[in-house]
Formats: structure tokens, sequence, C-alpha cells
């Protein structure tokens, strides 16, 4: 059988470039690439060499044979992107003349011309700082201080990844790979503007590639946020896995319903350890603080709630499939997919994830705790005196009100990137103005400034996004050296 593609796929092509027979796509060099909410893998022409098995830096891809019971239907899902189904699956290889072409692999090429010594500063730690560094140490003149703010690098690799999420989480194994070349240093607990400033950084360095992320949450703006009781679920992500900045931002867990407002990937992580087995959480590297807590939570529903209907749930299929064949309790209410039909949906991806919905309305209602997928339920107050006591919803589109009682809401809309001091900044994005990670300032560029990652692009992509992401900046200030445009400021 072939080798699959299943949840914990992080996106960072790896596997693209090491296959023989290029059966792993979208490649970073096809459209879909950015916006695809995984990789996959062509049954009909994998020839089961098992070298994207050893590409992977998140042990992502597993022989077809030997996955387990709760990643089978990712058989389904690798398949059907292609049009196949499990009984097309072809058992011998492709003719030669009927595979396409390989994905292309651009080969490093020795930088000629500029500085004998590249000195680059790159801010922050995270997964887009780490993929530009291992760009950059590819150059044999090329020197890498990493700046972080915080006493432990890899950003949102380390703090950001649900702690059961173990197969994600071993991407760090790579970053800790990269941090080990001979030509890197990694300056933690070193915060810009606080203990060195910007205009030392590009005093120090030919180049300063900034890699800070979008580190707030969008904010919603309906009445009652203030209350006590609400609070952002990146707070309650930072708090169970330890950041030092949430410490304190531990949840009150007495109610007996939480409520999330959004229903991306962070709103079903966090609906999932606060309904999922502490004895099971305790094997993970969650906050010690955080398993006591829930070990003594009163919780027994979290409302996942989406101001739109299911066709546009903000959940990638791949998580959905973690909490509907993985050891979480999930139910919809068959009255929110009333009218909503997978049949008939061109894209694979989303039939599969309407098929899949339908399928859990059709289950029993679970044992508590359990999480439960709301849609079309748009926000328009927190309820409450000092405390929250319930959110109110409308029916999106209507006027038919309905109120959750609640002493938790957890806002999980989306994130922002902040302002740098010295770098012009879109407000509109929430990005630091660049083309293509060249910082510009009303179109023209900023000598020696780069970007990458979300503050680059926005809050967009995955893990692995960010490696085909900083590839572009890493080559375009490679081509400002060449070409002898790098040197310190100051």
């Amino acid at each position: 059988m072939p080798h699959v593609v299943t949840q914990a796929c992080c996106g960072d092509a790896s596997c693209v470039y090491a296959c023989p027979v290029n059966c792993i796509h979208p490649t970073p060099d096809e459209p879909d690439f950015g916006i695809a909410e995984m990789l996959y893998i062509d049954p009909a022409t994998c020839v089961d060499c098992g070298a994207c098995v050893s590409a992977c830096p998140v042990g992502a891809i597993v022989p077809g044979h030997r996955l387990p019971e709760e990643a089978q239907r990712f058989v389904d899902v690798n398949a059907e992107h292609y049009g196949h189904t499990q009984d097309d699956f072809v058992r011998f290889p492709v003719p030669r003349d009927k595979r396409l072409p390989l994905a292309p692999i651009s080969k490093p090429r020795a930088v000629r011309g500029g500085p004998d010594l590249l000195e680059v500063a790159i801010v922050g730690s995270g997964p887009s700082a780490m993929y530009a560094a291992d760009e950059l140490l590819k150059q044999p003149r090329v020197r890498v201080t990493v700046y972080e703010r915080l006493d432990l690098p890899f950003g949102l690799s380390r703090f950001g990844v649900a702690p059961d999420h173990t197969s994600t989480r071993t991407v760090m194994n790579l970053f800790d790979d990269i941090a080990r070349h001979p030509n890197i240093t990694i300056a933690l607990n070193t915060e810009i503007g606080r203990d060195v400033s910007l205009d030392e950084l590009r005093a120090r360095h030919h180049a300063v590639l900034w890699a800070g992320g979008a580190p707030t949450d969008k904010t919603l703006q309906i009445p009652g946020v203030e209350l006590s009781g609400v609070q952002s679920a990146t707070s309650l992500v930072g708090w169970y896995n330890g950041h030092p900045d949430f410490v304190d931002a531990g949840p009150d867990l007495s109610a007996e319903r939480v409520v999330v407002i959004g229903n991306g990937n962070v709103a079903l992580d966090v609906a999932r350890i606060l309904t999922g087995d502490v004895d099971e959480l305790a094997k993970t590297d969650i906050s010690r603080d955080a398993l006591a807590a829930l070990r003594s939570s009163a919780v027994r529903e979290v409302v996942v709630a989406g101001r739109r209907g299911p066709e546009h749930a903000a959940f990638t299929l791949p998580e959905l499939i973690g909490i509907a064949d993985g050891h979480a309790r999930v139910w919809v209410d068959p009255a929110d997919l009333e009218g909503v039909w997978a049949d008939g949906v061109d894209d694979p991806t989303l039939a599969a994830k309407l098929s899949l919905l339908q399928e859990i309305s059709q289950r029993p209602k679970p044992a508590e705790p359990f999480i439960r997928l709301m849609f079309g339920k748009t926000p328009v107050a927190v309820v409450g005196q000092e405390k929250a006591t319930g959110v109110r919803f409308v029916r999106t589109g209507t006027n038919l009100e309905e109120t959750l009682d609640t002493g938790l809401v957890l806002t999980s809309i989306g994130y922002r990137g902040v302002p740098v001091a010295g770098l012009p900044f879109d407000e509109n994005t929430g990005t630091i103005a660049n083309v293509a990670g060249r910082v510009t300032d009303g179109g023209t560029p900023v000598p020696g400034m780069y970007v990458t990652g979300w503050i680059k692009r926005g809050p967009s992509g995955f893990i692995g996004t960010n490696k085909t992401d900083s590839g572009e900046t890493v080559a375009h200030l490679l081509e400002d050296a060449e070409a002898g445009a790098l040197s310190r400021v100051g």
C-alpha cells in the first residue's frame, strides 16, 4: 500500500524534493501550495520507496499498512485529492513516460561578491527565523546571530503547538540541528529595544531579518469583552504550554460550559485540551500547573462557535479528523447542518470536511466532557455584570437570538502583527511593509532590512509554510549582498 500523509503534516515540502517520482503535491511551485491544508501523496504514483519518510521533519508520512486506526481516514483523504478511491490503488510503479516531471530543486549557488563574511541578524527564533537561518547557512561566507526575547528558542513550534500534538512538536529537532551549525549564535533573553536597539543591530550586521511573527490577537468588537472571564485562546495556549508571558493566564474552570468564539485550529486545540483525558495529557510536556488545574476542572462542555456556516469553517480537514477519529469527544447538532451537503462540492478537501461533519452529527451525543461545534452563530455581546455569565448570539442572517450560559469565554478570531519602532508598518494588513521580504518605506527599499513569517505575509499557513516564505526572503537578501548593496549602517 502507498505511503500516506497524515494529520501532523507541517507543509514544509521537504518530502516533495525527496520524492523520486513527484507523487507529493502541491509543490511550492504550484499555485495552491500556499492555501493547501496539507500535502497529499498520489497512491497511483507512489512507489513505496520511503524517501519522503526520511525527509519529513515531523513524522507525518506513514506506510499505508502501518497506519494506526485513528489515522485510517487519511488513506482516503490522500487518494481523493487525486480523484482516486482506495480501490484504485496502483501497486506497481507508473511507467517512466507517464510520470510527471520532478519538482524543481534549487541547489544553493555560492554568492559571489559582497562582503568576505556576511553578518546577518535574525530577530526571533520561531519557525520562520530558523528556516531563514537554514537557508543562509548554506552559504559558507555567512554568519548568523539570532536574537530571542525569551529564555528558550523556537517560538510557536514550542509554545504554540498543542502538547498532545507530539509529532508536530518534533520539528524542534530540525531546529536543534540548525542551531548546532558552527556559524550560528542564538542570543537568548535579548529583546530588541530593551537590550539592544534596532540601530545598533544595523550597525553590527550587514542585514537584519525581522521574524517577530504576529504576537497579538485580533480584538472581538462586541460589548462585554472587558468582563472578567473573557480571555484570548492564545493566552490559554501560552498558559498550558508554559509560555513565560502567560504564567498568570490560568482560566477559571469552575463553570460547566466554556464558549470559544471562532473555529480555527487553535479553537479546536483549546477545546480538545479542556475536554481531554488528563492522565493522557500528563504523558506530554504540558505545563504542570495547567495539568493540576485541569484535574480539578468542572468543565463538561466546550462550545466552539463559528459565525458562518460549516462550509466556511476555519479549521482544517486534518484537524477535524484528529478530533473526530482520535480520543476527543465531539458532537454537531444535525440542525446546524441542515441544507449542507458534501455531494456536488468540487473541492475534495471541503467535500471531505462536510461529509465528516455530517457523520459526526449522526453519532450519539458523546459522554461529558465533550466538544460541540456550532455554526451560523454571530456573537453580539458577552453578558454579565463584573464577570461573564453568558454569550448572546444571533443566528447569522436573522434576528433570532440565543444566549449560552458560561463562565469562561475564549476569543479565537485570528492574530495580528504589531508595529516595530523604526520600521514602516502597514495598518491594513498588520505587517511590516515589504515587497517579497524586502522592507519598503513608501515603496522604496530600506537598505539591509528584511522580513519573513507572519510579520511579512500576515497570519496564514502552517509551520512549514515558513520554509518557502523564508526561502524567498533569503534569496533576495543574498541577491542584494552579491550586488554590493549591503553594508553596516552607522
